[in-house]
């Protein structure tokens, strides 16, 4: 199918809501960490991707779109990979992007749970060296603003939309050429809905 916008903004940056987003702007399917779960089978691919051997086609056969983990951690790959696709970086204020890590995606006890368990493989291929100091406020608040200085730096600047959380619908249609829906922007995962489907089963970001 082939990727038309790939997300580069880390999980918590409002990644599900613009999943969404896309869904409805006729991007879709949008890949998110939610994919993931849902197609545990894709997890040898995602490792192998983190260990410098990725099969994109594979990997994205069904999606028009990238949002979130693990893919935004590739997203210099991607881009090269897709030369035509745009890229929106998604971003929100670094203090309150770490507390709400704490609370949701990297919650202490889970993550020392997976990152010991069967799934640290996989973990640890998108996180890299920050899968061992989640809990790190200096280290990951760095770890947050240097990712989107690498993005800024890295990326062609007419592939590129910073696309902070709260902006509409506005910024993003423009950027990406497509008409504004007659329809609020998605809100989606905030902490209480992120609690609400772990409890059903379901982490996400």
């Amino acid at each position: 199918m082939g990727l038309k916008v790939i997300g580069s903004g880390l999980g918590r940056t409002g990644t599900m809501s613009m999943q969404k987003a896309m869904n409805l702007l006729g991007l879709g399917p949008c890949h998110h960490m939610l994919e993931v779960f849902g197609h545990p089978e894709s997890v040898p691919l995602w490792i192998a991707a983190g260990d410098g051997r990725p099969d994109w086609d594979a990997l994205f056969a069904d999606y028009r779109s990238v949002m979130d983990y693990p893919g935004a951690t590739h997203w210099r790959a991607l881009a090269a990979y897709y030369p035509e696709a745009k890229i929106v970086h998604t971003v929100r204020d670094p203090d309150a992007w770490f507390e709400s890590t704490q609370a949701t995606i990297f919650e202490p006890r889970t993550m020392e749970t997976m990152l010991a368990g069967p799934f640290a493989p996989f973990a640890r291929s998108f996180l890299g060296e920050a899968a061992d100091r989640l809990g790190d406020r200096a280290y990951m608040i760095d770890y947050f603003n240097r990712h989107t200085r690498e993005v800024i730096a890295g990326a062609a600047p007419e592939r590129l939309l910073v696309y902070r959380v709260g902006e509409g619908w506005e910024p993003l249609c423009e950027f990406l050429g497509v008409p504004i829906p007659d329809t609020p922007f998605p809100s989606e995962n905030d902490r209480a809905a992120f609690h609400a489907r772990s409890v059903a089963g379901g982490r996400s970001s």
